[in-house]
């Protein structure tokens, strides 16, 4: 078992350094860095990236070590939605890019281990870094564990570039099975469990939770020894959810990007179930202590309300619901329906405007007696392909609106509808 040292590695070279991809070892280098800088300023100024792999193959630089620059810098431009302004400090792999929590949401995750007190986290299967990032900035030690070498690599790349701007000791990335660490030196642990098959390129996404790694059985059994955090796919069965934990869904403007189980100390007192929704810089939350029951259908009114993802995920549309004073539209349709319009942000909100013919031939004939050229549709309960059909629709006009497809009190409509502005 792997015990967690009480130093950094340092300049020691460790088994990431022989399993680099071809050419990328010279991201790790003065120079190899000075010519990313080079080669993201010309994109930025208009370059193309054949031009540029034939400047650098001109000044003498390798094609592996080209096509390495070429690609990361097109890494770090995809981070900038993750990562903000400060992306372009790090480095990437595909894989880990694609997996790394959005630099909004991990700092949360570190401030409940702040809050609870915990003073040196173990992260398990920490990636390129992205919660041993935020816990560093939250002033927590971190033991981040990471199976991958390379994918470590980069990681102590990162943490070392984070640690220096917070004047600290940056810390050692195990490369070992989060299974097989020694915790006997932490306080708490966050676990974010691999759902794709391993490496930093080219992995596909499991479809079993028996075959996370860590196990869930192991994620969930520390739970009993430590505040412990798990950071799962939004989809994640909820069957599988213990008893015991406070479970977050977590969306990021409009798009649900995970599930968040949270047990002991960095769970909260009478909170089981949870809606955390950021859209820009502001978050706002839902909480309950247990799934809510859904509100009691009513008639249309004169507005629907369509609820966060994250709102649906955690089942608190009936908490939702008695914060509009609305009522569903349909029994098992997330849609509410209210007299008058209220502002939440925890959903986009409709004027319905009218009622039009189901029947395709007479509903393309409704929409261009109104000029409508631009249609965003929208379904619930209904089974249409809504690109489909906009093209069918055949759209000419000036005008924009939202056609909505789903059912009231169980009968099937199609309602015409503009979009309210809750701001």
């Amino acid at each position: 078992m792997t015990a967690f040292a009480s130093g950094p590695r340092g300049n020691t070279p460790g088994p990431a350094s022989r399993e680099a991809p071809p050419g990328w070892s010279t991201l790790f280098t003065s120079l190899g860095l000075e010519r990313l800088a080079e080669v993201e300023r010309a994109l930025e100024s208009g370059s193309g990236a054949f031009e540029l792999g034939a400047r650098l193959r001109s000044q003498g630089v390798p094609p592996d070590e080209s096509a390495a620059l070429l690609s990361q810098a097109d890494l770090r431009r995809k981070a900038t939605l993750k990562f903000g302004e400060h992306a372009r400090r790090y480095l990437y792999t595909p894989a880990g890019l694609e997996q790394a929590t959005r630099a909004v949401v991990a700092n949360t995750h570190a401030q409940r281990f702040a809050t609870a007190g915990c003073r040196v986290v173990a992260d398990l299967g920490c990636g390129i870094g992205a919660e041993s990032l935020a816990l560093v900035a939250a002033g927590v030690q971190v033991r981040p564990v990471e199976i991958d070498p390379f994918t470590a690599r980069v990681a102590e790349h990162n943490l070392a570039i984070a640690s220096d701007a917070h004047a600290t000791l940056p810390p050692r990335v195990y490369v070992t099975d989060a299974q097989m660490v020694s915790l006997t030196s932490v306080d708490g642990v966050f676990l974010d469990p691999a759902r794709r098959t391993a490496g930093h390129r080219d992995t596909r996404r499991l479809s079993s939770p028996d075959d996370y790694s860590p196990s869930l059985d192991f994620a969930f059994g520390l739970s009993d020894r430590f505040p412990t955090g798990v950071k799962l796919g939004p989809g994640f069965d909820r069957e599988l959810i213990p008893p015991s934990a406070e479970a977050q869904w977590v969306s990021v403007d409009g798009q649900v990007v995970e599930t968040g189980l949270w047990f002991g100390a960095v769970a909260r007192p009478g909170v089981g179930r949870a809606a955390l929704v950021v859209r820009g810089d502001r978050q706002h939350e839902l909480t309950a202590a247990a799934d809510f029951p859904d509100a009691e259908t009513r008639e249309l009114g004169a507005f629907l309300y369509e609820p966060d993802g994250a709102v649906i995920r955690a089942r608190l549309i009936g908490l939702l619901a008695q914060q509009l004073g609305a009522g569903m539209v349909s029994e098992g349709i997330a849609y509410l329906t209210a007299d008058s319009l209220r502002a939440t942000p925890f959903a986009q909100a409709f004027r319905v405007l009218e009622e039009l013919p189901g029947q395709e031939k007479h509903l393309r004939r409704a929409l261009s007696e109104r000029g409508i050229g631009a249609l965003e549709i929208k379904k619930r309960g209904a089974d249409v392909d809504p690109a489909a059909l906009r093209t069918r629709l055949k759209l000419r006009g000036p005008n924009r609106a939202t056609l909505i497809l789903t059912r009231t009190q169980g009968r099937h409509v199609t309602l015409l509808a503009e979009r309210c502005d809750l701001a």
